[in-house]
């Protein structure tokens, strides 16, 4: 088979359906302006005792390929490797959690980008679906019912734009789109640039893989030869799943594993944690439903001048 532009790897573990729903999203059925041979879509799903399987996940495609991995691995980070691995495009991206939501321009632009410049990186920026941080919601009593029916308010997955009206910043991109954001859940970046940065640091072995997504992200904007591209109108949204600092943990036990995952950072660094200092260039249009964010942004912009 001819080796298509652009792989995106898709880590998958204990989330059947918000997975399911996460790669009708990355389909060409969903995704607008490109077809199925225009790229891959690599899950990795480790195994647990609620698997999304093999029928299921290449339900959402012919592009699909699936790799079932038997592990008691905490980390996804072998799991991100692993796909890197069987990926054929010249372009990677890569969704650490299979849990989040897209919106139909992503890949679109993620092959532009491919093709764009040697070190043409896009990163698209992070929503929690809901009003407030999961973290915080699920003290509320935000549920999986909860999350339902806000997703049937807006009929999705008919116009994945909508997204953007039952949302909120997640807390590492809450800086906005013009200042510096901590990590993208959706981070295309040239293959070459992958391998030579050696992939994610396998030293993140807490479970969720700790600070790994936020890691890799700086060491790739820490480079001189990127071109670093943000997109104010495309997004991934997180899925409610009991992900283990989205509500998955509360109270003392959440602070004791957020210090853990500073710890371990500083234990494979051996210097604390800081967020990139890189702005991107913006890119793609901004529908009328993400306006709200762009506001936003621009106060944040606006208050650190």
């Amino acid at each position: 088979m001819t080796a298509p532009l652009l792989s995106l790897v898709v880590v998958v573990y204990d989330m059947p359906e918000q997975a399911a729903r996460t790669l009708h999203t990355l389909s060409a059925r969903y995704q607008r302006g490109v077809a199925e041979n225009d790229y891959e879509i690599v899950v990795v799903e480790n195994a647990s005792p609620r698997l999304l399987g093999e029928e299921r996940a290449r339900a959402a495609g012919g592009n699909v390929r699936y790799f079932l991995r038997d592990t008691d691995e905490r980390s996804p980070v072998f799991a991100v490797n692993f796909g890197a691995n069987q990926a054929r495009g010249a372009t990677l991206g890569v969704l650490v959690d299979g849990a989040r939501l897209l919106t139909p321009g992503v890949v679109r632009l993620a092959l532009l980008v491919g093709r764009a410049a040697p070190g043409a990186v896009l990163s698209v920026p992070g929503y929690h679906l809901g009003s407030e941080l999961q973290q915080k919601s699920v003290d509320s009593g935000y549920d999986l019912a909860t999350e339902s029916a806000l997703l049937q308010r807006i009929r999705f997955p008919e116009d994945g734009y909508r997204l953007f009206e039952i949302a909120c910043f997640s807390g590492s991109c809450a800086a906005g789109f013009f200042l510096p954001y901590a990590e993208s859940n959706c981070v295309v970046v040239p293959r070459r640039l992958f391998e030579e940065l050696g992939g994610y640091d396998e030293g993140f072995v807490r479970a969720g893989g700790g600070y790994s997504n936020l890691d890799f992200y700086r060491r790739v904007l820490e480079r001189d030869d990127v071109t670093l591209f943000v997109t104010p109108g495309e997004g991934t949204f997180h899925q409610l799943h009991g992900g283990i600092t989205t509500g998955g943990t509360r109270g003392k036990e959440r602070e004791d594993l957020m210090a853990s995952f500073v710890e371990e950072y500083r234990a494979v660094r051996g210097v604390p944690y800081e967020v990139p200092k890189r702005r991107g260039m913006l890119l793609g249009e901004i529908p009328e439903s993400a306006r709200r964010f762009v506001v936003e942004s621009a106060e944040k912009w606006a208050a650190r001048s």
